[in-house]
């Protein structure tokens, strides 16, 4: 049997997961959908919101479902469903309820069911960097914002927020649909050739593949959730508001929607960097630690980002916020991985997702809120500077389950 090349599935992996990841863009949409048709940024926010909760939800369902039927049906199903729901998000005007079911629901099961597979496929491709792999896996999806926002934004500018849906969903088609086709697992048994486990990986893992049963049961399991709904809750706080915080911080600058979707676009760099980068740091100093050094760097960042007015300072430090906050993705597979095997990492990682949903529920939504309570989004930045703070003591309070 020919066994496939695994860089070649990787970077497969790497273009599904940047089109997936152009949802982080959505704060490009949150203006003109507010000026063309009078909703509320609250309103508008909650379809960002929907859609990243329902991925949580379906991540869960899709790695139940690639490991009884293969990852290429998963893919595939996902990309065709993500495409669907922003192209009828064009259908919308006046219509905020269809937004959501669009946009929110449909393309938001889209998201989950396609955002598991490369993760689940490539920890078994590449057992020897786990890490990394995991990393440049979910890479992709956090730089989808640094091709997505400035083509949005232009788009939007010639042919109006509606018609610009309908571009891009079709776009993500052809792109999920694509990349889909050729994720696939390696066979059983399979292994790279002349690579045995070291020692230091073997003594990360509790001995043996978990079942998901098994995996929920542990107080492990549930500690890694929360550090993972830790940190998304932080980052994506932000990335959910990025354009008008831009907007407003830089405003004596002359930050305008044209220059803070670009914004958008660089500081989504960092997001797909930190994916790769602490994933591979993790390797070396532990996963442990390198969640505690993430959150110790975004109570640093989030305090003293509302006191910045200049377009680059703005930049630099929400592009190292996103650093830690895409590390918690890249970092979080293997976690799982080295706890608890890789056999079933597809349910039990996608499982752990729904902290991801869950944080886009309260975040994201708080920051508006907050934001129209006072005008200003210097509070609800200081609170988030305060919250990861103390969930710095977490990570060095995990150890890997007892072998049995």
């Amino acid at each position: 049997m020919r066994v496939a090349n695994r860089w070649g599935i990787a970077l497969a992996g790497v273009f599904m997961q940047i089109a997936l990841g152009a949802v982080y863009a959505w704060s490009v949409f949150r203006i003109p959908l507010t000026k063309a048709f009078g909703w509320t940024s609250p309103q508008v926010t909650l379809t960002f919101t929907i859609s990243i909760f329902v991925l949580g939800i379906a991540a869960f369902f899709g790695g139940l479902w690639l490991n009884k039927s293969g990852p290429r049906i998963v893919a595939l199903t996902g990309g065709f469903l993500y495409g669907l729901g922003v192209f009828l998000a064009s259908f919308s005007a006046n219509k905020l309820w269809w937004l959501y079911l669009s946009y929110g629901l449909i393309g938001g099961i889209g998201l989950g069911f396609g955002y598991i597979v490369p993760v689940a496929v490539l920890l078994k491709w590449f057992p020897d960097r786990r890490g990394l792999i995991t990393g440049i896996a979910v890479g992709g999806f956090g730089a989808g914002a640094l091709v997505t926002a400035p083509i949005a934004a232009r788009l939007i500018q010639s042919v109006g927020v509606l018609q610009t849906f309908a571009y891009l969903g079709i776009g993500y088609l052809i792109v999920t649909l694509a990349a889909g086709f050729f994720m696939q697992n390696p066979p059983d048994g399979w292994k790279p050739e002349g690579w045995t486990p070291s020692a230091a990986q073997i003594s990360r893992q509790g001995g043996r593949d978990y079942k998901l049963g098994e995996a929920v049961s542990t107080w492990q399991y549930w500690a890694l959730w929360l550090l993972l709904f830790l940190n998304v809750s932080a980052g994506i706080s932000l990335i959910s508001q990025e354009s008008p915080i831009f907007q407003e911080l830089g405003k004596a600058t002359g930050v305008t929607a044209l220059i803070a979707a670009g914004m958008v676009g660089v500081v989504s760099i960092g997001n797909a960097v930190g994916r790769v980068f602490w994933a591979w740091v993790s390797d070396g100093i532990t996963r442990k630690f390198t969640f505690f050094v993430m959150f110790l760097l975004q109570l640093g960042l989030f305090w003293v980002l509302p006191s910045l007015t200049a377009s680059t300072a703005l930049t630099v430090v929400s592009f190292i916020i996103l650093m830690c906050y895409g590390g918690g993705f890249g970092t979080m597979p293997a976690f799982a991985a080295d706890y608890f095997g890789s056999k079933n990492v597809g349910p039990i990682y996608g499982l752990m997702l729904t902290a991801w949903g869950f944080a886009s529920v309260g975040g994201p939504l708080i920051m508006a809120k907050m934001h129209d309570a006072s005008g200003t989004y210097r509070d609800a930045l200081h609170y988030i500077a305060i919250g990861v703070g103390v969930s710095a003591i977490l990570p060095l309070l995990v150890r890997p389950p007892k072998r049995t």
